[in-house]
């Protein structure tokens, strides 16, 4: 469990978590592999998990009409994802490709809510931290929206 520790430690929704915490974070733990090609999620599928990579490597991709597959992201070891459909319950807005043969953890939804509503404490930080996840990835959402604005008047 050590290495499931390590692996979660600078995770930015658990940096805050006392050892305790973190521990009660690892037994929700399972780890999955996927060959390099496989599709760990596909756009539109129930978001029922989150994964941190442990190896390898994930493409992060949509499917664009008319183009193919855009590449949006490819994730490397210590990389969480699928984590926005789990904390909104909604579809996967994006596929998850491993690129490269990827272990990862997962964490199920069911699993982690049922820890947060027993655990307000570990509740409390946890959704902290995703208040300020969210709020940097909108912070550079809106810097990345200004530079292709300021792009297209030329």
């Amino acid at each position: 469990m050590s290495a499931t520790l390590e692996l979660l430690r600078p995770i930015p929704l658990f940096t805050s978590l006392s050892q305790e915490e973190l521990e009660r974070i690892a037994e929700l733990c399972e780890t999955r592999s996927w060959e390099s090609g496989e599709y760990i999620f596909h756009e539109g599928e129930p978001g029922n998990r989150l994964f941190i990579i442990v190896e390898g490597s994930v493409r992060i991709s949509r499917e664009i009409p008319g183009a193919g597959e855009e590449a949006l992201a490819v994730l490397k070891r210590g990389a969480l994802f699928g984590e926005m459909a789990v904390f909104d319950k909604s579809e996967r807005s994006t596929d998850a490709i491993s690129h490269s043969g990827t272990t990862a953890l997962t964490i199920s939804r069911s699993e982690l809510e049922m820890l947060l509503e027993f655990n307000r404490d570990l509740a409390y930080k946890v959704l902290w931290a995703v208040v300020r996840m969210l709020s940097g990835r909108l912070r550079s959402t809106n810097d990345s929206l200004k530079s292709f604005l300021a792009l297209s008047m030329f």
